[in-house]
């Protein structure tokens, strides 16, 4: 029998309080610990609806243009039969344009200013449709063609009357022009298929993005074949096979350091060994691959390993009890078991790359580059440096195109991160 003192009832009641309040205390914690968490998320959210609002508000109106279809007197004078292409038919037009209208241009300063709203593809337009019917000559034919960058702008509400006529590229009289155009029914509001089936251009209205989405999914294609294998191997080399020993440990540090490189010293890497020692074709899908694949290397590394990390030691074990190799564990149980987390990885490495503009400036795929490319080692561009070069220039109307390659790039890469998703739940099993 113990001598123990039974408590009083005050001093139960003070321990109950202090119990009561020391439980206050911890719910107060948590309720400010999920606070907390409620306002980072909610100032993510935040950020992001602002970016991609902000994107969205700078570049829908890109994906529409305004073209214009006149009359077209193709003069037998002016026009060469054997070379129509030679022929200045914005100016032709815009001074049977000032005819129709009966504006008087005594020294051709109203023609110019005319021409300039259009665009150049209206000569590419007329002279291709003198070639295919040569009928045409001293006949008039409509033409359409995209109307200038600046036509364009005024038609969008990015250029206003209200700003001083010194402050902006369009004058009083080409407005007054192209008010007449829109009442006479003469210029139509489209959707841009231009930005989705031309090359880069110097003139806005005609740039588009396929050419560089080509480039980007060549240097994308590079990437995979050097990077998947290659990562993969050593992936599984390093987590099934390899002796616990200083080297490999050595190795393993190395890959993680490695994984926080900055990308600009990659580019550096492949401006150095690629193009000034291999003299691999600057700007070209196969160096910005080569280089990519070297930046994705360590994150693909390091996702494998931890996808066959997952893999249950139980797995390997009953392989091996039941008379199968070290190989035949790894490649026949454990790696298909790994794959949905290798597939991830691997995708989200490419996606990883394919947002990358730092090592694309250092080995020239920044320049510009017309057309479109067909093979890996022709210079192309790509989406990132698009998006630099667009944004870095000085006409205003590159400026929504801008948003509208941003806004492709981001689409691209949805998609890529989706395949990773839905790879992950297709494949995945649970122990």
């Amino acid at each position: 029998m113990t001598d123990a003192s039974v408590p009083t009832p005050a001093a139960q009641a003070e321990r109950l309080g202090r119990l009561e309040a020391g439980l206050k205390r911890r719910h107060a914690r948590e309720g400010r610990f999920k606070l907390y968490g409620r306002l980072a998320i909610a100032f993510a959210i935040a950020f992001l609806v602002i970016l991609l609002g902000r994107i969205g508000l700078q570049g829908y109106s890109a994906f529409t243009a305004h073209s214009v279809t006149v009359p077209v007197y193709m003069d037998t004078t002016r026009i060469d039969r054997a070379y129509p292409a030679g022929t200045n038919f914005e100016l032709l037009v815009a001074e049977q344009q000032l005819a129709r209208w009966g504006v008087a241009d005594p020294d051709g300063s109203n023609a110019a200013a005319l021409r300039s709203l259009y665009s150049s593809e209206l000569k590419f337009a007329a002279a291709e449709r003198v070639s295919r019917s040569p009928e045409l000559l001293g006949r008039s034919t409509p033409i359409s063609a995209p109307l200038s960058d600046d036509a364009d702008l005024y038609f969008k509400g990015e250029i206003k009357r209200s700003t001083p006529e010194a402050q902006r590229r369009l004058s009083d009289q080409q407005m007054d022009w192209l008010d007449r155009m829109k009442e006479e029914g003469v210029v139509q509001r489209h959707f841009a298929t231009a930005l989705f089936t031309n090359g880069d251009s110097t003139e806005p209205e005609l740039a588009g993005v396929l050419g560089a989405v080509i480039g980007s999914a060549l240097m994308l294609l590079v990437t995979a074949l050097i990077a998947i294998p290659l990562g993969v191997g050593a992936a599984i080399w390093l987590e099934e096979f390899s002796p616990r020993n200083r080297i490999t440990a050595f190795i393993e540090v190395n890959i993680n350091n490695l994984a926080a490189v900055p990308s600009i010293v990659y580019g550096l890497l492949g401006l150095a060994v690629f193009i000034n020692f291999m003299h691999l074709p600057r700007a070209s899908p196969l160096v910005g691959g080569l280089v990519l694949a070297l930046m994705a290397l360590p994150t693909l590394i390091i996702a494998t390993r931890s996808s066959l990390k997952a893999v249950p030691p139980s797995i390997r074990e009953a392989a091996l009890a039941m008379g199968a190799s070290r190989t035949q564990t790894v490649f026949q149980h454990v790696l298909p078991l790994a794959m949905p987390g290798v597939m991830t990885g691997s995708i989200i490495s490419m996606a990883h790359a394919l947002g990358e503009t730092a090592p694309l400036l250092l080995i020239g795929m920044v320049s510009f580059t017309p057309g479109l490319p067909t093979s890996i080692v022709e210079p192309a561009g790509a989406l990132p440096s698009l998006v630099y070069i667009w944004e870095n220039a000085s006409e205003r109307a590159f400026h929504e195109r801008t948003a509208a390659a941003i806004i492709v790039l981001l689409a691209f890469m949805v998609v890529m991160n989706a395949a990773a998703i839905l790879l992950r739940r297709r494949f995945e099993r649970r122990w």
